[in-house]
Parts: structure tokens; C-alpha cells; sequence
């Protein structure tokens, strides 16, 4: 295994396929973490550098705001005309949903930064990122009898998903999923579930990649390959947050349930069968 003074070379097709798995799984509700782990074993990076999950976590990180650019616009230009009358933008939805978003970010940064350590060493164990896909499976159910008509939530449930979307830093449990669930059954429509979800997660995102960058050599080993595959999971993001979008508007999110339920189980069983986590 490389030293740490070493850091691992990634070739070009180890490139394009990670950045494929994470534009994909980042999104869709099947757990990146759970994937990216799966996936780095499967191809014998045992200490993958940082330099990876960095562009990776930023080319998601633009395919969203890619995706969602109008929406992020018109809120800071709402945000930007009602700083000098914030009662009356904070009664508007727009300053209702970003101050949702400002005050759900809180115990997103909290809950992950104390799960940090913890969650690093959980992901290489593989009946615990089996447990937490059922956990993924068991919520995207939920979301087959609909959601509610609210538009916006409550600051106090809005606290309540970014409560949620914190404990999503264990590795298996979907960030989308756990979010778009407990936001609908919390009475949000399924389109507005959507969209508070993928809005919350950018501040969260964007500080996990600022917190990687203050690491000493963060981006010591990044070469073409790796720009290449971050390149490619901002394409497959955008596509898969595409797809989701129509997914969640048919009422469909539920059937991720059907591939969650029995690659939780494999991961459970793993062991048993000599698979790649197995210590």
C-alpha cells in the first residue's frame, strides 16, 4: 500500500468510471458514499487520494447548480432586495425556503462533523453500509403514498431535514432519499421536496469540498485523468438529476426501494462470500 507521501495514480478508466458512479449515485437515492466505497475496492484503491473525492464532490457540485441555476438566482436576488425589509422577505416563499435552507444547514455541519471519524472507518465495514441501505430503502418507501401541498416547510421542519441529512454522511444512506422522503412526510409535494432537497444540499457539498481543500495537499495528485472523471460525473449529474426530477413528479421514486432492499442484503452477506470488504 502507497505511504501517505505516495499518493495512489489513477488511471483514465478508473477515472471515468468513478466519476460515471458518482454523477449517478450522488443523486439518485442509493447512497454515493456506499457506491464510491464499493466501487474504489472493486478496483483495489485502498486509499484513494483526496484529490479524487475533491473533484468528484465538485463536479456534482456544478451539475446542481447547473440544474438549478434559476432557482439559486432568483433567491439571492430576492434575498438581495429584502435585506432592507427582511420581515416582509422572510413572508414570502422565497425567504421562507432559503431561510429553511440556511437554518437546515446547521445540524447538517454539525451532525456530519461529528460523525466524521466514525463514518470514515464505517465504510470499509460492510454489514454497516448494508444496515444503512436498508435505512435508504425503508425511507424512498415511504414516498409511495405521496407527500403533502406545502411549497415550503416550517423552519421547524425544515430543521427536522437538515437533521436528517446529516446522519446521511453514514456511508449507505442516500442524502437524496433520506431528504426527499422525511421533507414529504413532513407535507411538502414531491416537486418541492425535489427542490428544497437538492438546494440544501449545496451549501453542505460545497463546505465539505472547502473542508477537504484546507487539508495539506489536497490537490497534490490530481492529474488529467482525475479532472477528466470529474468532468463526467457533472454530465452523468445532470442527467441523473434529470431523470429523478421525472421520476419524483410520476410518483415513481419508491421503485429505487427494489434495488436498495437486496444490495443492502448482499452487503450484509458479504463476508460470508470472501467479497472485497471482507477483512
Amino acid at each position: 500500500m502507497p505511504s501517505a507521501a505516495e499518493p495512489v495514480a489513477i488511471g483514465l478508466g478508473t477515472a471515468l468510471t468513478l466519476g460515471a458512479l458518482q454523477g449517478v449515485t450522488e443523486f439518485l437515492p442509493v447512497s454515493s458514499s456506499g457506491h464510491i466505497a464499493i466501487g474504489a475496492l472493486l478496483f483495489g484503491i485502498h486509499d484513494p487520494p483526496l484529490s479524487l473525492s475533491i473533484v468528484l464532490h465538485a463536479g456534482t457540485l456544478l451539475a446542481t447548480l447547473f440544474l438549478f441555476r434559476a432557482d439559486v438566482a432568483r433567491l439571492l436576488a430576492d434575498f438581495a432586495k429584502g435585506i432592507t425589509r427582511p420581515r416582509e422577505w422572510l413572508a414570502t416563499e422565497s425567504g421562507q425556503m432559503s431561510a429553511g435552507v440556511v437554518l437546515a444547514s446547521i445540524p447538517t455541519a454539525v451532525i456530519g462533523l461529528l460523525l466524521k471519524d466514525s463514518v470514515e472507518a464505517w465504510q470499509s465495514v460492510p454489514w454497516i453500509v448494508g444496515v444503512c441501505l436498508l435505512v435508504s430503502a425503508a425511507l424512498v418507501l415511504t414516498t409511495r403514498r405521496g407527500g403533502g401541498d406545502r411549497a415550503v416547510l416550517p423552519l421547524a421542519a425544515a430543521l427536522l431535514v437538515g437533521i436528517a441529512q446529516g446522519i446521511a454522511v453514514l456511508p449507505g444512506i442516500s442524502r437524496s432519499g433520506t431528504t426527499i422522503a422525511v421533507a414529504m412526510m413532513l407535507g411538502m409535494t414531491g416537486a418541492a421536496a425535489f427542490r428544497f432537497s437538492f438546494l440544501l444540499s449545496l451549501p453542505a457539498v460545497l463546505g465539505a469540498v472547502l473542508l477537504e481543500l484546507s487539508k495539506d495537499g489536497a490537490l497534490a495528485s490530481v492529474g488529467l485523468p482525475v479532472w477528466i472523471g470529474g468532468a463526467v460525473a457533472t454530465l452523468v449529474g445532470v442527467i441523473s438529476l434529470v431523470f429523478l426530477r421525472r421520476l419524483v413528479d410520476q410518483g415513481r421514486f419508491w421503485a429505487f426501494a427494489l434495488y436498495l432492499v437486496p444490495l443492502g442484503l448482499a452487503m450484509i452477506a458479504w463476508p460470508l462470500w470472501g467479497g472485497a470488504f471482507a477483512r
